[in-house]
């Protein structure tokens, strides 16, 4: 085991505070990581203060991983040290079932998520990247394309291929319209990915003050949802939905804006659960509300890829690791355009 400084929480209502943990020794089928950068995302702020309910203390957040290989198992050919490498919400999966031998280990029942898991290997709790450093098996070690920031790609491990997965999994392309509720650090992506793939994007937003910036990240229109004449203008027209809302509300008023065949997805995971929609609703239109999580390791690859060769990164602001206690309460506020990304190097 190794020694490594990180930040974590001993409870749900204690802060963010340095402390030490370990890393395994490195194995055969590992790669070792020197952190360089880590996105915040919503599900850290849920995780640590347990609003899911299946927290285990303490723990150390972080799953969009950014950094530089510093050593290789003797098994291991597709990375080496020096190379710039993610790490996403996966550290583990069987390998053997259904999903994993089809490429969507996100399905798999017996995954091991980057934190607030048990390592396979140890038997440990798994810790994630508010650390200087993680030992992950190379199966889930992706590839950092050279065009792509190294900072700004973080967030892309979590939020990019939460985004990204939905769209290819519909077929998103030319002539399709695809809406976007929520404009915040999944919603960035989602505008982002979907403009890029040639769909007619409408933003769906509380907040008139965000219009200009969605339009500047590639919405083609803007709706704001509290107006129901702009809504009631887009009524049966969209092909794919894609909700991104971190907060429970009325589902109803979006799935009657679904043409026939239409899906709503659900990618944001509130605390509370959402109300609706009406049942005729669903059946007058074939419409569908579905719900989709990240990418398996080859299609996490496949957007990292897609977002490099189409100049796609997230919008961030850098944070040292001692503001990560102010960052969630700024998070709770929305005032992030549009992800907070850890910089390591403030980590002693």
């Amino acid at each position: 085991m190794v020694a490594v400084s990180a930040y974590g929480a001993a409870s749900a209502d204690a802060p963010l505070a340095p402390l030490t943990i370990e890393r395994r020794a490195l194995g055969d089928t590992d790669v070792a990581i020197d952190i360089l950068y880590c996105g915040v995302c919503h599900s850290d702020l849920h995780s640590a203060r347990n609003e899911w309910g299946f927290a285990s203390y303490p723990i150390v957040p972080g799953h969009e991983i950014v950094g530089r290989v510093s050593a290789v198992g003797a098994k291991v050919t597709a990375h080496k040290p020096g190379d710039m490498v993610g790490v996403g919400c996966l550290v583990d999966s069987c390998r053997t079932c259904e999903p994993c031998t089809e490429h969507e280990e996100q399905f798999c029942t017996e995954q091991t998520q980057t934190y607030n898991g048990v390592e396979k290997q140890t038997g440990r709790p798994t810790n994630g990247g508010y650390s200087k450093a993680i030992v992950v098996d190379a199966h889930f070690v992706l590839r950092i394309p050279a065009g792509l920031d190294p900072a700004r790609a973080a967030p892309l491990l979590c939020a990019g291929i939460t985004t990204y997965s939905p769209l290819r999994h519909w077929k998103v392309g030319p002539g399709q319209k695809v809406g976007v509720v929520g404009l915040g650090g999944l919603g960035h992506m989602a505008v982002k990915l979907a403009h890029a793939m040639g769909a007619h994007v409408v933003v769906f937003t509380t907040s008139p003050g965000k219009i200009a910036d969605a339009k500047t990240l590639g919405a083609d229109e803007v709706v704001v949802s509290t107006e129901r004449a702009q809504m009631k203008a887009h009524a049966n027209s969209f092909h794919l939905i894609i909700n991104t809302a971190a907060a429970s509300h009325d589902l109803e008023a979006y799935t009657r804006l679904l043409r026939r065949n239409g899906t709503m997805t659900l990618v944001g995971a509130p605390e509370h659960p959402h109300t609706g929609p009406n049942t005729f609703t669903l059946i007058m239109g074939r419409r569908s509300i579905a719900g989709s999580p990240i990418g398996g390791i080859a299609e996490t690859q496949e957007m990292l890829d897609f977002c490099a060769a189409h100049g796609v990164a997230s919008d961030i602001e850098v944070i040292a690791m001692a503001d990560i206690n102010a960052a969630y309460e700024r998070m709770l506020k929305n005032d992030v355009r549009y992800r907070f990304v850890i910089d390591m190097s403030t980590l002693s």
